[in-house]
C-alpha cells in the first residue's frame, strides 16, 4: 500500500476476495437514527443509503464484482457510478478497518 491506497496488485487482489464486516463492528438499522449504522466499542458511524446498500452485500461470499452486479440489478441505469462508488467505498472501508477479506 502507498499512502493508504491500494497498489494495482492489491486492488486486483481486493477484486478477487469476498469482503465481510470486521468482527469489531456491528451493522444494523437504527430507527432512532433513521439510518443504517456501524457500531463499534468507541461509538457509531451513521451510513448514507448508498454505503448501507454496499455493506449489506459484504457477506463474505460475494466478490466486489458480484456486489456491483447485485447493485446494478437493484438500481439499473447507473452502472458506471455504481462501479466507481462501490470500489471507492470498499477501499475506504478496508482502509478504516470496517471490512476484512474472506
Amino acid at each position: 500500500m502507498l499512502s493508504g491506497r491500494l497498489t494495482p496488485n492489491a486492488m486486483t487482489n481486493m477484486t478477487q476476495t469476498c469482503p465481510r464486516l470486521s468482527p469489531h463492528y456491528v451493522f444494523r438499522y437504527e430507527a432512532s437514527q433513521q439510518a443504517h449504522i456501524l457500531l463499534y466499542p468507541e461509538g457509531l458511524i451513521k451510513l448514507n443509503p448508498a454505503a448501507a446498500e454496499i455493506l449489506l452485500r459484504c457477506d463474505g461470499a460475494s466478490t466486489p464484482d458480484q456486489i456491483i452486479a447485485h447493485l446494478d440489478a437493484a438500481f439499473p441505469g447507473n452502472s458506471e457510478a455504481i462501479t466507481r462508488d462501490t470500489h471507492a467505498f470498499l477501499q475506504a472501508a478496508y482502509d478504516k478497518g470496517w471490512l476484512r477479506s474472506q
